[in-house]
């Protein structure tokens, strides 16, 4: 198949990657004029051959309202937009209506594999109607790993179902990381553990808590035993928190992701104003011992 590309990141160039060695003519754009194919959206679009196929891979918010205005006064009826970035859920309609005005259709997808997608493949979940989700099957198969199609790709469901499932998929990746690194504090702050990197690696194969992401720490701490190069400083994408927004609106209990965000949050604070209030309180009812600021 022949589609377009609108974004050659980290993850868009290796999906262009990976899509050319499965047999597919990508034409991509990016910014970046040393990566990109094309000099604007524009001449991208000319490149390709009715009905077209474009994928958009830009950072969530106004880059990608901008790009599907700028695709709506482009592409022609028949043509397909496929949104494969981390969009909030609630984009997707807005995306969709905008585009449907023209005639033109429209895909949400939700895009799990990182940077090691080039080599893995993608975890990916559609959102969209069945016969323009049945269209893309050849690209779809192409970026998902190998093996049974239902193990790496799935139609989740009409336009936003896509994003919804990679966001609540992300808000499971906040707890799974969280449990891991207090793992790690734990046994690198005992006097009893003398190897913490060699216990957490012999956890790889067997255990019940072996995964990708623990792999992915055993690989850091093989390069950094203390990860000592790092500040313990953690930023958030905005899936973390439209989870947990959805949990509220849903009254569904979802402790476990809710305290990693807030973790991630309690990173970013230097010296923790909530925690000199604690202190404070401490001492003024029970005379507890304070440490003062330096400041």
């Amino acid at each position: 198949m022949q589609l377009g590309l609108v974004g050659l990141g980290r993850m868009g160039f290796n999906m262009r990657e990976r899509l050319r060695a499965a047999g597919h003519e990508v034409v991509g754009y990016d910014r970046n004029p040393d990566v990109s194919d094309a000099a604007s959206v524009a001449e991208m679009v000319e490149k390709l051959a009715g009905p077209r196929i474009v994928w958009i891979m830009v950072p969530h918010g106004d880059p990608t309202r901008q790009t599907i205005e700028e695709l709506s006064g482009l592409l022609s009826a028949g043509d397909l937009v496929i949104e494969g970035g981390n969009s909030k859920f609630t984009d997707d309609q807005a995306n969709a209506a905008l585009l449907a005005e023209n005639g033109i259709k429209y895909v949400d997808v939700g895009v799990s594999g990182g940077v090691w997608g080039a080599k893995n493949g993608y975890g990916l979940m559609a959102g969209g109607d069945a016969e323009d989700v049945e269209r893309s099957l050849p690209i779809f198969d192409a970026l998902r790993p190998e093996g049974p199609r239902e193990e790496g790709f799935a139609h989740a469901g009409p336009v936003g179902a896509g994003h919804y499932a990679k966001m609540v998929h992300n808000g499971i990746e906040y707890g799974l990381m969280q449990a891991y690194a207090e793992g790690f504090e734990l046994l690198a702050a005992s006097d009893v553990v003398t190897d913490v990197p060699a216990t957490i690696k012999a956890w790889s194969k067997g255990t019940v808590v072996r995964s990708w992401l623990l792999d992915l720490l055993v690989r850091a701490l093989d390069e950094d035993p203390e990860l000592s190069e790092l500040r313990g400083y953690v930023q958030d994408s905005g899936e973390g928190r439209w989870t947990i927004e959805e949990a509220i609106n849903n009254a569904v209990p979802a402790p476990v992701m809710t305290a990693a965000l807030y973790a991630r949050f309690a990173s970013r604070q230097e010296d923790s104003p909530a925690m000199k209030a604690v202190s404070a309180l401490r001492n003024q009812f029970g005379g507890h011992a304070v440490q003062k600021s330096e400041h």
